[in-house]
């Protein structure tokens, strides 16, 4: 069976954009490298541009499945694969990833329960050389047959590298959380989310693939992510968080807000999770978000369904307050419209959304670039997923930057919310390489 991730790390160049997903428990992964065809925006209308864009390459596209492969597992039809970052613009001019970027890949490598298999994709016109690009792809076919499980991830070095690390706190959040607090307080707005982010020095180079396999093993019931923007540098994580996913008209997002620690023993693991259940802070912190989702929802003409009363979600280090809200979509609303009324949500963002907004970039003073944006793909029949990129980490060769956030309400104590966000950060600590 076909790894997607060991292929991606063998195949793909360095100055190739890629896309990874992967959910280990779900067994399901996908690698997609190289271009076939792709576009950047920026600005308020991104998201219906690059649906725009995306529809009118999908009209052009000539295929050699039979329909019956749109309701089959996804990926099993070309997708374009998206990531936009928090803003629609960027604070600096050397930011690493665009607003806005979407491809339809030369290569879909994908894994699906105990299958594999194989899409290229490939732009031609009447200038064309048939026979060259067949040949071209068929070696590359050849190559795929020969790549097999060789160690590769198995680094000798990897305990003795934790101990090169320098770690360089960017700002002082336990002090921004308490200015924020004050303007809650005062009534300027009900819910800040605020991101916390420290550099990674190493003396060598972060393995950004070696790291995602890591973190496969360590979250295995988290979707793990790499986007790579074609300069050298990688956005990778593991999200609990699904922002939407869409098949066959099937509509299903996470309101996901409320955390708490994991237990020691299993005593302690139910003691916390009563404890975060129990919370008037945590409940009415994630109702914000499951109200916001739902009025989103509403306005597009849907009918979301949910349960009254949240459920956990326990992860390897860390529970959450879980609502899985569905409905079922018109033909004609396309997901990237969806992605317009649901991005950020106050889970990533606060309420209400606008002030939140504004309050972010008072009071970080780094770029939030991907951590906490849509990552995820459509293809040519509206189904669609997409993540939200939080515990996450930009790479740029020796140096890696991690992000994390907190939910900021009235009730929030400054040294807790410092405690959640390095709870958090750990996620990522342990699985960098």
């Amino acid at each position: 069976m076909i790894d997607p991730l060991l292929v991606l790390s063998k195949l793909a160049k360095q100055n190739q954009p890629h896309f990874y997903f992967e959910n280990r428990d779900k067994h399901q992964a996908i690698a997609a490298f190289d271009t076939a065809i792709l576009q950047q925006m920026s600005g308020a209308n991104r998201f219906s541009e690059a649906q725009q864009f995306i529809q009118g390459c999908f009209q052009r596209l000539l295929s050699n499945y039979p329909d019956i492969y749109a309701v089959q597992p996804p990926w099993n039809a070309p997708c374009f694969f998206c990531s936009f970052t928090f803003f629609d613009h960027n604070r600096t001019v050397d930011s690493p990833f665009p607003p806005a970027t979407v491809f339809l890949p030369h290569w879909q490598i994908v894994r699906w329960q105990e299958a594999s298999f194989v899409i290229v994709n490939w732009e031609i016109d009447t200038a064309s050389r048939i026979g060259e690009l067949t040949q071209t792809i068929w070696n590359q076919l050849q190559k795929l047959q020969l790549i097999q499980y060789d160690g590769f991830y198995l680094a000798e070095d990897q305990k003795a590298r934790l101990n090169r690390w320098e770690i360089i706190e960017t700002h002082d959040f336990q002090s921004t959380v308490s200015s924020a607090l004050q303007s809650i307080h005062q009534q300027a707005y009900k819910k800040l989310v605020l991101a916390h982010a420290i550099d990674v020095c190493s003396n060598l180079p972060f393995q950004w693939s070696r790291s995602l396999h890591h973190l496969r093993q360590l979250h295995p019931d988290c979707c793990v992510f790499s986007t790579g923007n074609g300069n050298g540098q990688r956005f990778i994580g593991a999200s609990p968080e699904r922002l939407l996913s869409i098949r066959n008209r099937k509509l299903i997002t996470d309101a996901l807000a409320g955390s708490a620690s994991r237990g020691r023993t299993a005593v302690e693991d139910v003691d916390f999770a009563n404890r975060l259940f129990n919370s008037e802070k945590e409940r009415r912190e994630h109702q914000l978000v499951v109200e916001f989702i739902a009025q989103q929802l509403t306005a597009l003409g849907l009918h979301p369904r949910y349960a009254e009363v949240p459920a956990l979600l326990r992860l390897s280090n860390i529970q959450h307050l879980h609502t899985p809200i569905q409905a079922v979509l018109p033909a004609h609303l396309h997901p990237l419209q969806l992605l317009t009324a649901l991005h950020p949500t106050p889970a990533v963002a606060g309420m209400p959304r606008q002030t939140a907004c504004e309050q972010i970039l008072h009071y970080e003073q780094f770029d939030r670039s991907l951590y906490a944006a849509p990552l995820g793909w459509v293809d040519a029949h509206g189904n669609a997923e997409f993540i939200v990129g939080i515990r996450s980490a930009l790479l740029d060769g020796n140096r890696a930057r991690l992000y994390a956030g907190a939910g900021i309400v009235a009730g929030s104590d400054p040294e807790r919310e410092l405690a959640e966000v390095k709870l958090k950060l750990q996620a990522l600590l342990r699985g960098l390489i």
